[in-house]
């Protein structure tokens, strides 16, 4: 009996969402490579394994940000997209708006920014429309360095982020860096507090260790550097411990003395 036989597959690519949410990277792939090898060879069947394969690269590319792992785009590239309804299809294009993105950084490069907009525009519901907006603030910040382009894309996000901690805690993240470039200690504080705490409800465990340092960057702020140094200690601690090698590299920069935001 295949895995897909026994459990539906909304149900499996949640479960490998799961792990990889928890840095369990290389389970979650393994867990939709698994089934994917059980699939028959049935229209059917070709259109499970596009989503498997659709979600395998996803994993791929929100990893990056934590292992350092660059197969994002090498993956997105074997997706089967006809095999795809236009839902997903949409994940498949943003997926790769999001790998281009990380490649693109402190590039600027406005034909991006147009490819967002076209994600806003094409989104065929709220919640992916809210990414998209994300995506575009993130765009104006890190790509086109155009940081007062950013926020009202930030907003837009939190707007559309109804049921989606992970949305709600991208939005408030960068939201709070944005109130501590303003010198709104207080706020940022509070956006932060809230992204740790959505991040940890989703099960994000590098995502809210990334965030911790954050909430380090504003104690050293506020000079309790004894209270931030304890806290980047542990994160390092922690990231080292479940592979994030990205956030370690942060943590020991913090505690090196690096700017960190």
């Amino acid at each position: 009996m295949t895995a897909t036989a026994t459990i539906a597959l909304d149900e499996l690519l949640a479960a490998a969402r799961g792990l990889a949410l928890a840095a369990r990277w290389e389970q979650a792939t393994g867990l939709l490579d698994a089934a994917a090898a059980g699939l028959p060879p049935s229209a059917a069947g070709r259109s499970a394994n596009a989503q498997l394969a659709l979600a395998a690269a996803e994993i791929a590319v929100d990893s990056a940000w934590y292992n350092g792992n660059d197969d994002g785009a090498a993956l997105l590239s074997k997706v089967d997209s006809a095999a795809l309804d236009p839902p997903h299809r949409w994940d498949l294009g943003f997926a790769g708006l999001r790998c281009e993105y990380r490649s693109r950084l402190g590039r600027p490069d406005p034909a991006l920014r147009e490819r967002g907009e076209g994600f806003v525009a094409t989104a065929p519901d709220g919640n992916r429309r809210g990414w998209a907006h994300m995506y575009l603030g993130l765009i104006h910040d890190n790509v086109l360095g155009d940081p007062a382009g950013a926020p009202p894309h930030y907003e837009r996000a939190l707007a559309d982020s109804a049921g989606d901690d992970l949305l709600r805690r991208e939005a408030q993240r960068h939201l709070g860096g944005h109130a501590r470039e303003a010198g709104d200690h207080a706020g940022a504080l509070l956006r932060w507090r809230e992204a740790t705490a959505l991040g940890a409800r989703a099960g994000m465990s590098a995502g809210t260790l990334s965030q911790q340092i954050l909430l380090a960057v504003l104690a050293r702020d506020a000079g309790d550097e004894p209270g931030a140094v304890a806290l980047a200690t542990e994160v390092l601690r922690w990231a080292e411990a479940i592979g994030a090698s990205a956030i370690a590299a942060r943590a020991d920069g913090f505690l090196r003395g690096a700017e960190v935001g």
